[in-house]
């Protein structure tokens, strides 16, 4: 086989041959296919090389898997067990009656272990033909859903016993790819999980419909529906009651909200989810946010000089209050986790109040917020403040007693920062006096407010560039400085065909200089603030976009999208 396998790779030109041949050999003496070691050690490059091979064996290669017209015919063709657990997809059914024969796609044509399975399940002839490994995987779970050879195993009969969801409940807490274990709801919902930690999902939504189980990802902002198994609906309660199990909640409660936590272990990383249920008409909606326990710093923000420097003065003050604002998922506790990450030394001590805590920084005192217990934001900032922090950290500023003590606590030494729900940075100043904060104090207190929004990023590995006319540049207000070449969306298989591939915070930052202060105090319309931030330096988000987009980093329709008139724009 060795020379075989070889000979694609020659002609591609691949510059690792010896280490391919050790691959390849020491696969030989553990008798499996070099294949999916080959991909996986990056030894060669996957497509050129494995389109030589298809060729080299006489079998059609596939450059693209479009979705089939006609699921439910393949699915019945090939059951889920054998496409999944062998990894073979069946593309399409040629020829009419006796004559039909089935076209599968493989990416290890020298799997003999899957082609016997094939044989012996599919009841027609078989035609071979070749596709990259990430396309058929996707094309996988596009056909059958996500866990569907789990599900299909779990029909027959087998773990539907709530008991036994509950059994070894913190290892069951571990998300592995262990293909020998069990079918069951366990296993099954650990799949729902790992495919939407592959996929970068930032939230699980479980909502039941009246006939189905609405699955769906929240991937760079965007809710994406999940492909799931058909008759899905059938473990509804169980899929549910596993959840709640693993969040610690109760499951006999069904009636009103619970939110609980669940510590996930995957891939060597620790995960730290947050879970809220909800009742609705069909049943419990399971909502669950993955949080991972991540370094923060300011470089990961990508912030733009003009920014950075701001925010790096902001950071060496020793006392005032620093104000984030933006609507939910807006990145806002992300900023926040940066900056105290930055400034968090050991001559200081630094006490936050949170609800709940999402990340851990280490050297940190993080307060976990409990209403039911009555330690509130307000009493939690009361205590802390006895105890002689440099630094605190307030989750949100939802009403005017929190204002009121992180105000005292800016004018008593403290270097405090928090976050407010406004639409641009200068509504934080109305924000805090609708709230009965007075003018006067805002301005004595508060040193600089910061408002963002997240844009997606474009995927570098097929971003186009995109033309730009100079009336395009008029009609967009980009202002000349702003120089560079813009780019468009275009979509691989590294970004699901989405041309997106993360996301990146825009700023905008008013500072209170001698002058605001001034305008503040006496409650000045925000038209006569915006005018003296500007002379202060103030740049609006919708331009700190536009060098976004200059740098290639997103797109003009995102910018857009988050910098209306209202949200903060530059107009």
């Amino acid at each position: 086989m060795t020379p075989l396998l070889l000979e694609p790779a020659r002609r591609t030109g691949c510059g690792q041959l010896d280490a391919l041949t050790d691959v390849i050999e020491s696969c030989e003496q553990r008798q499996r296919s070099p294949i999916d070691d080959m991909l996986d050690t990056g030894v060669l490059d996957e497509e050129p090389y494995m389109r030589e091979l298809a060729g080299d064996l006489g079998l059609e290669w596939l450059d693209e898997i479009p979705p089939s017209e006609a699921p439910l015919p393949l699915r019945d063709a090939c059951g889920p067990r054998v496409a999944l657990r062998h990894r073979l997809l069946p593309v399409e059914i040629t020829g009419e009656g006796a004559l039909q024969r089935l076209k599968i796609a493989t990416f290890d044509p020298f799997n003999l272990v899957a082609r016997q399975a094939a044989a012996q399940e599919i009841e027609m002839p078989i035609d071979w033909c070749m596709a990259s490994r990430k396309r058929i995987h996707e094309s996988l779970r596009r056909l059958y859903g996500v866990g569907a050879d789990t599900f299909e195993q779990i029909l027959e009969g087998r773990d539907l016993d709530y008991d036994q969801l509950a059994d070894s409940e913190d290892e069951a807490n571990i998300i592995d790819d262990d293909d020998d274990e069990e079918a069951s709801v366990v296993k099954f919902v650990n799949q729902i999980i790992r495919e939407a930690l592959d996929q970068r999902a930032t939230d699980i939504h479980v909502e039941p419909l009246a006939t189905n189980l609405r699955i769906r990802y929240r991937i760079d902002g965007r809710l994406i529906e999940v492909t799931v198994p058909e008759n899905i609906k059938a473990l509804q309660s169980s899929v549910i009651a596993r959840l709640k199990i693993m969040a610690r909640l109760d499951i006999a409660e069904r009636r009103v909200p619970q939110d609980g936590r669940i510590n996930l272990q995957f891939e060597g990383a620790t995960i730290d989810v947050r879970v809220a249920t909800v009742p609705t008409v069909e049943g419990e909606s399971v909502s669950l946010r993955l949080l991972n326990q991540e370094r923060f710093n300011l470089d990961k923000l990508g912030l733009e000089p003009f920014v950075r420097t701001r925010i790096e003065s902001l950071l060496d003050l020793p006392n005032g209050i620093i104000l984030i604002t933006g609507p939910t998922g807006s990145g806002k506790s992300t900023s926040l986790y940066s900056f105290l990450s930055e400034i968090n030394h050991p001559e200081r001590r630094i006490v936050t109040v949170e609800d709940p805590v999402e990340n851990k920084l280490p050297g940190v005192m993080q307060i976990a917020v409990k209403n039911e217990i009555g330690l509130t934001f307000a009493s939690a900032l009361r205590s802390i403040l006895r105890a002689d922090p440099n630094i605190v950290m307030i989750g949100e500023i939802r009403d005017l007693e929190t204002a009121e003590i992180a105000i005292r606590a800016s004018l008593t030494g403290h270097l405090v920062f928090s976050t407010l729900h406004t639409n641009d940075a200068l509504g934080g100043i109305s924000r805090l006096v609708d709230m009965g904060v007075e003018p006067f104090l805002v301005s004595a207190a508060v040193r600089a407010f910061l408002a963002q929004r997240l844009v997606r990023r474009l995927c570098p590995n097929c971003r186009v560039p995109r033309e730009l006319s100079h009336q395009d540049r008029i009609d967009l207000a980009i202002p000349a400085h702003i120089t560079g070449q813009p780019y468009a969306p275009n979509g691989c298989d590294k970004c699901r065909n989405t041309g997106f591939a993360g996301r990146v915070a825009i700023y905008e930052a008013i500072l209170l200089t001698q002058p605001m202060q001034e305008l503040v105090a006496h409650g000045a319309q925000s038209n006569e603030m915006r005018v003296q931030a500007i002379r202060d330096g103030y740049v609006p988000m919708r331009e700190y976009g536009w060098h976004k987009v200059m740098q290639g980093v997103t797109t003009i329709e995102e910018v857009i999208s988050v910098t209306s008139s209202d949200l903060g724009g530059s107009e």
